[in-house]
């Protein structure tokens, strides 16, 4: 086993006796720690010299992939570059060096940056009023939703208990509502992709006085932007509802429209992507919500504290970098790009809506199905040839969705070199499908089994003890 590639646990490196640290002497004395607090044996710690540690952990970085290693076209998650001035400024000490119970008249620099960040938010997004006590995307979304529920239970109007969710929308979606206590409503899409303004009619008809909200993407999770938006927001309002924008794939509206000026009276916004500040593996996050002036006094009591503060600071620089004039040509470039592939590869790739779409677009699997090939397969051969795979399986409207989504940020060398490999991948499933369906080969390990590793991951390292 070639160690640098494949690497060994760090407690099969360990060798008793060996050590990375020396303390230094004691000046504090020696302490009873109380029985109760003791381990009744050792810890099963690693041993490991200095040299050792640092060589495996750096192999390890070195098997992980990101943003800044390669192409990360990962739909509806805007895996997006961070820029390296957003990460200065937030390693700043006056302001990394912050701390929550800090007194307010020491942070007033801090605070400032939160000030000014909401202001730039409320004219990007024509809302009044954001908050930013979530720490995460999926907690913003539950608090608009809280907001929304305030808001009816403030002028008495407890019935409205139902939320209209579209068949294509975000598994989130629905999750948040059920955990605020409200009821989902799904409302079906068009052939062309978009909200069923029929089927909307008909949910308005039969659930009006029930319905507390709509939530939407915008563009869609097809990457399709809802051209009738005015017209379902007019809906609602007449219903005495009111519409919740997910702030998902804000990134292509960056600097061509509102969703306030559209009709929308809450939304989060997941900073961690349509700002650029990297994410991944659980975190970092944060989802401030905004609202129409109005539903400010409904925001919830979620946090004591602002959300991720670092997380701020990096999307506060992101907009100050760019600036009024070029924060208008994210959300045009990210559709340029994304159109630019999906064209590129449709006569090899099915397409099964055509059409313009913003940042995003899904294929349903190869175009050829004759081979045998899935959406899996072309996923896994994708990483033998250094590429993150794309969004797969998702949205559940198409058996062998695979989801491609280029930033603003992607250039056009990088997009040709993964138009390349993905036609590459099409010939090879014609030609040879078993190197296809057997991938990948070139990484430290090949296919894992999904269900086993979902049903019993393994999270914990258990040494085994020589038997007597």
């Amino acid at each position: 086993m070639n160690s640098r590639l494949y690497g060994n646990l760090i407690f099969e490196l360990s060798k008793e006796g060996r050590k990375g640290y020396s303390l230094p002497k004691n000046n504090f004395g020696d302490y009873e720690i109380p029985a109760s607090m003791r381990r009744s044996e050792d810890a099963a710690l690693p041993e490991c010299d200095e040299l050792t540690v640092v060589r495996h952990y750096t192999n390890l970085s070195n098997n992980n992939f990101g943003v800044d290693t390669g192409f990360y076209p990962l739909g509806s998650c805007t895996m997006k570059y961070n820029p390296k001035i957003n990460e200065e400024m937030a390693a700043l000490p006056q302001f990394q060096n912050l701390h929550p119970k800090q007194p307010a008249k020491t942070v007033q620099g801090a605070l400032a940056i939160v000030t000014l960040l909401e202001r730039s938010l409320c004219e990007l997004t024509g809302l009044a009023h954001f908050t930013f006590k979530p720490y995460a995307g999926a907690h913003g979304e539950l608090t608009g939703l809280m907001v929304i529920d305030n808001y009816h239970r403030s002028r008495g109007d407890m019935a409205r208990k139902k939320v209209i969710v579209p068949d294509s929308a975000h598994g989130t979606n629905p999750a948040s509502a059920a955990v605020c206590g409200l009821e989902i409503i799904e409302v079906k899409s068009d052939p062309r992709g978009l909200v069923d303004l029929a089927d909307l009619e008909r949910l308005v008809e039969l659930e009006g006085p029930n319905i507390a909200a709509m939530m939407m993407t915008n563009p869609n999770t097809l990457g399709l932007f809802e051209t009738r938006i005015p017209e379902i927001a007019k809906l609602i309002h007449d219903c005495g509802g009111l519409m919740y924008y997910d702030g998902a794939n804000l990134n292509p509206m960056l600097g061509a429209c509102r969703p306030g000026d559209m009709g929308f009276d809450v939304m989060h916004i997941n900073l961690h992507k349509t700002f650029s500040t990297p994410h991944g593996g659980g975190g970092p996050g944060a989802g401030p919500v905004g609202v129409r002036e109005g539903l400010q006094d409904c925001f919830p009591f979620v946090s004591p504290y602002h959300g991720n503060f670092g997380v701020m600071m990096r999307a506060y620089a992101y907009i100050l970098t760019l600036g009024r004039e070029h924060v208008k040509e994210v959300g045009p470039l990210a559709t340029l790009n994304a159109n630019y592939i999906k064209e590129s590869l449709k006569d090899v790739y099915e397409l099964p809506i055509d059409g313009l779409c913003c940042h995003e677009f899904v294929f349903d699997g190869l175009k050829d199905k004759s081979t045998g090939v899935t959406t899996m397969d072309v996923a896994k051969r994708l990483l033998d040839y250094g590429y993150h795979a794309p969004t797969i399986y998702f949205p559940l409207l198409f058996h062998e969705s695979l989801m491609v989504e280029p930033t603003e940020n992607e250039s056009k060398e990088t997009l040709d070199g993964f138009i390349a490999v993905m036609r590459q991948i099409a010939e090879e499933a014609a030609s040879d499908p078993d190197l296809v369906k057997t991938a990948p080969h070139d990484t430290p390990i090949g296919r894992v089994d999904d269900v086993l590793a979902a049903k019993h991951p393994v999270t914990t390292y258990r040494q085994l003890k020589a038997e007597a």
